[in-house]
């Protein structure tokens, strides 16, 4: 194809006008013109990214909104925050060095149990119709005392004395009485002389037939006695003398009366 020489061309109107116009002028224009062309493109991204970050803005607003309607009102169901709960010692309530014990009495030491004291067992001789067997029968019943008022096992004394009778009754009283709200250990009573071992009369003494009389001189300690959450503690010594019945019945010798005098009274 033969292309005419450019001064064939047919020329446009504006293509006539830049050529006319100066070079200065056609600059100026023609960036006039790119800005009035670019101003459209621009103008729809602005409009585009303004839309765009409109949206986020208002998912976002839907998205906070959505959840503060999932949570619980704070000022409908305020939140109740469950009191603290007192710690709950081990250690039992205590009471002048005792501890107190679920009945409201204090606790017994251990190392004073009513199991650490032994049953008095009857020697063979005072099983014999004897003044010795006698003797030896009085004694015998001292130590159950002791041991009834150590344990609160009043059976073996009560076993060994006349039913009815006053004296042994009154120590089996005075010992229940205590062991129904408390406990007793460290009470003793040994034998420091043996006065008079010998047969009493119905009309001297309104003893029984039978019977043999046996006094002692006795010393003594009350020990620790507890009444509820109360102690009493005594560790003195004391001397009493102590008048025994001992009579014959059946195949043994039984307790039907007594006396008891303490000597140095504090």
């Amino acid at each position: 194809m033969k292309v005419p020489p450019l001064s064939e061309r047919p020329i446009t109107e504006e293509e006539e006008q830049n050529f006319l116009t100066p070079p200065a002028r056609r600059k100026k224009r023609s960036l006039a013109a790119r800005r009035a062309a670019l101003r459209p493109w621009a103008m729809g991204i602005g409009l585009t990214v303004l839309v765009a970050v409109a949206a986020v803005g208002a998912y976002t607003l839907g998205a906070s909104i959505s959840s503060w309607n999932d949570r619980p009102s704070t000022a409908a169901t305020p939140t109740v925050r469950p009191a603290p709960m007192p710690s709950e010692s081990s250690e039992p309530p205590m009471s002048g060095g005792y501890a107190i014990g679920p009945d409201g009495v204090l606790v017994r030491p251990a190392e004073f149990a009513a199991d650490t004291y032994a049953k008095p067992e009857l020697p063979e001789e005072a099983k014999e119709n004897t003044e010795r067997g006698a003797e030896l029968a009085a004694e015998h019943f001292l130590a159950l005392e002791n041991y009834a008022w150590n344990t609160g096992d009043t059976q073996p004394l009560a076993d060994m004395s006349e039913p009815g009778d006053n004296f042994s009754g009154s120590y089996i009283t005075a010992i229940k009485q205590v062991y129904s709200n408390g406990w007793a250990y460290g009470n003793n009573a040994t034998i420091t002389e043996i006065v008079t071992v010998e047969p009493v009369s119905t009309e001297q003494w309104g003893a029984q037939n039978d019977t043999i009389g046996v006094l002692f001189h006795i010393r003594s300690t009350d020990g620790v006695t507890c009444i509820g959450q109360k102690i009493l503690s005594n560790e003195t010594e004391y001397d009493s003398s102590l008048a025994l019945f001992v009579t014959w019945k059946g195949d043994r010798w039984v307790i039907t009366g007594g006396s008891v005098d303490r000597v140095n009274k504090q």
